[in-house]
């Protein structure tokens, strides 16, 4: 069976969407939603090792990737709008039924996803994403000052991570020198060749102050866990310099059934620990695809 990646485009609502799909449509779908500063390209080396077994999808949110960059004023660049947009998408594509990877930014954009259609998300595969306060450390502290008494001077110094350097940063931060030569360089510098777009960074800041409102929703996301108990791999490094590890802890108590690994790595763990990464997800996958419904049919078939 081929495991080539297939690069393409589809128009949503007047914007081109570029994505990267692998695998057979007839085989369990699974959804890879990026975080910032990266796109689709992040899952790419795990899309070749999954595709013999499973249909995979990874988008590029509008204004990422190879996606197109609509002005601000066609399109409104907040989490919960870009989680609508990636519905509509997944109709389009023909996708109704998806185990949903969330790391990052594709974490609020993604459980949106899950609190509108909670029928459709077979399980979740959390890599770094940020649901819970307690995964928000004392870096976060400039942040959300900017959020409740902005001024031009904190904007500043808060946008400093909308830099080359702040982009390399994002996937070496915290990353201790033995696992440095793991993180390949092409990634931050396609990232920041697209975040040079004319406004693309101006967009990334108010992106990034919309994350308020997805901490907001925090309480609805834990109902969501509670209530419907979807199964969850949940993956972290222990050097995320973003998102405090021991935000798993919390994820524990609301998803008791859920896996939880910390990993000796960092930020972007498919990156760092690809091949520990890779053995927790193809098994997890393969345990839910053969787990059975009340009438013997796999829980996670397509629609």
């Amino acid at each position: 069976m081929s495991k080539q990646i297939l690069n393409k485009y589809i128009n949503v609502g007047g914007v081109n969407i570029f994505y990267r799909e692998a695998g057979e449509p007839k085989n369990p779908a699974v959804l890879l939603l990026h975080g910032f500063p990266t796109s689709s390209i992040m899952f790419k080396n795990l899309m070749v090792a999954l595709a013999e077994n499973y249909y995979l999808v990874a988008p590029d949110f509008p204004g990422f990737g190879f996606s197109d960059f609509p002005e601000p004023t066609a399109f409104k660049y907040t989490f919960n709008n870009i989680s609508s947009f990636i519905g509509s998408w997944l109709e389009k594509i023909n996708i109704n039924s998806y185990v949903i990877y969330l790391h990052d930014y594709g974490c609020p954009v993604g459980l949106q996803l899950c609190l509108k259609n909670p029928e459709k998300i077979k399980g979740l595969i959390v890599q770094s994403g940020n649901a819970y306060e307690q995964g928000l450390g004392p870096e976060w502290n400039e942040t959300k000052d900017y959020w409740e008494n902005p001024t031009e001077e904190k904007k500043k110094k808060v946008a400093a991570f909308l830099s080359e350097e702040g982009v390399k940063m994002q996937y070496t931060a915290g990353i201790p020198d033995d696992l440095l030569s793991r993180i390949s360089p092409e990634s931050w510098i396609v990232d920041w060749h697209q975040m040079q777009r004319p406004g693309n960074r101006e967009m990334q800041f108010e992106l990034n102050c919309d994350y308020r409102n997805h901490i907001f929703m925090f309480p609805e996301y834990h109902k969501y866990f509670r209530k419907y108990q979807p199964p969850a791999l949940i993956i972290w490094g222990k050097h995320d310099a973003f998102f405090n590890f021991i935000e798993t802890d919390r994820y524990k108590e609301d998803l008791p059934n859920a896996q939880v690994h910390i990993l000796n790595g960092g930020h972007m763990a498919l990156e760092t620990n690809f091949d520990k990464c890779m053995d927790l997800i193809s098994g997890f996958l393969a345990r839910l695809k053969d787990k059975p419904d009340q009438i013997g049919n796999s829980v996670w078939n397509r629609d």
